[in-house]
């Protein structure tokens, strides 16, 4: 039987590559006479730009920019062709943060910016940057501020900048006059082709928002969720206000521009409500404010290593990542590779650390069966000890279940 390999990064414990590896050695050594191919995946989130170079090739730039509590950190920018491809969790990762200083009310996304800036000061016409992984939960608050400070100069933002650099804590505080810089970064990036590769196709509010949804993980508290909840929204009300019944650049998802008519408060749910506007941590909205268009990254990717073309050639494909939940379904690389493989009618196996979502939302998303390589809480620390050679024990076994005899 020829398999096909397509995983995820497993969260901070493995890279797509090295998760692709285990996998390899589980299959081979559970089904010995199988045909293995690998094919590392990425969705906006970790491991996005290393899966781009891979397929795409081009020249890397290295580059340092502020890190979530901002301090420096190392990042990379890709360019191939006039694109440069970026990576949002090089600079905002959640791995950036140690677990006991995790707060995404203090977090900024200034990196992310300033990781465009360096794009476009490489000569990039067109900047993709992948979105996911964030340790961050600002609305892109502090991206536009560093966009602001490289293209208007830091006198721009004035007193505003500290407060949109220090996190979405304080996000509440600003007022449409403090954003009035708005309508002029937009118009200094009108030249550029704007893109985000967003990881999950949540809004950037409500129940699946940023906060809401993500802040948890991040090491919110449910009280710090609800208030950067509101933080958030007065937020987008506020750059709404500034940014006026502009004119927008069309092409948000395929609609019409994000300012096509109606008041401020039809202006800001038409940004918040993008499916995208909430990944990392609310930066897909600040890219919308910008005029930029928001992808999801592992389509993006997905047609960039020229996937189905390769599912076609295999009889089954196996992805997985470090936990399928309900997050999975919502723009992530397993439903991406279901979602390719199921009209070449070629089964979708997942093999992921934890498997949190059922039998039948999985089959509706065109996933055949899905395998945790942890059960239970003594698993799941097992796997975190020694996560590549967990998961190519669970993937032996998950061979020797769909390898013919």
């Amino acid at each position: 039987m020829r398999v096909l390999l397509a995983p995820d990064s497993f969260g901070t414990s493995l890279t797509a590559v090295q998760a692709a590896e285990a996998l390899a050695g589980g299959w081979r050594a559970g089904a010995p006479h199988d045909e293995v191919d690998a094919c590392p995946m990425a969705d906006g989130g970790p491991g996005f730009v290393a899966t781009l170079q891979a397929a795409l090739g081009g020249a890397v730039d290295a580059v340092t920019v502020t890190a979530p509590l901002g301090d420096r950190a190392p990042a990379a920018v890709l360019h191939v062709g006039g694109t440069a491809y970026v990576e949002s969790a090089h600079a905002l990762g959640l791995d950036l943060v140690p677990p006991g200083r995790r707060d995404p009310t203090r977090t900024t996304s200034a990196g992310a910016g300033e990781l465009v800036a360096a794009a476009l000061a490489g000569g990039a016409r067109r900047v993709v940057v992948g979105l996911g992984g964030s340790a961050t939960n600002d609305a892109g608050a502090g991206l536009l501020a560093a966009l602001a400070d490289a293209f208007l100069g830091p006198r721009a933002v004035a007193a505003a900048g500290a407060v949109l650099r220090a996190g979405g804590g304080g996000l509440g505080a600003l007022r449409a006059d403090d954003l009035r810089w708005l309508p002029a970064l937009r118009d200094a990036l009108r030249g550029v082709d704007l893109v985000a590769a967003v990881d999950v196709d949540v809004p950037l509010l409500g129940l699946q928002g940023a906060s809401a949804g993500f802040a948890p993980q991040k090491g919110a508290t449910p009280e710090q969720a609800q208030d950067l909840e509101r933080a958030l929204g007065t937020f987008a009300h506020a750059a709404a206000a500034a940014l006026g019944p502009g004119d927008a650049r069309p092409g948000l998802l395929g609609g019409a521009g994000a300012d096509a008519g109606g008041g401020r408060e039809a202006r800001a749910h038409r940004w918040t409500s993008l499916p995208g506007a909430g990944a990392a941590g609310g930066t897909g909205f600040a890219v919308a404010l910008l005029g930029g268009r928001l992808l999801p990254g592992a389509s993006l990717v997905a047609d960039a290593v020229d996937l189905p073309t390769r599912i076609a050639v295999h009889d089954v494909v196996v992805t997985g990542e470090g936990r399928t939940d309900w997050q999975s379904l919502h723009g992530k690389v397993v439903a991406e590779v279901a979602a390719r493989a199921l009209p070449l009618a070629v089964p979708t196996v997942v093999v992921a650390g934890e498997v949190l979502v059922g039998r039948r939302e999985l089959s509706a998303a065109g996933v055949a069966a899905a395998y945790a390589v942890a059960d239970g809480p003594d698993q799941v620390a097992a796997a975190l000890a020694d996560p590549a050679g967990t998961l190519a024990a669970r993937t032996a076994r998950v061979a020797r279940t769909w390898s013919p005899a």
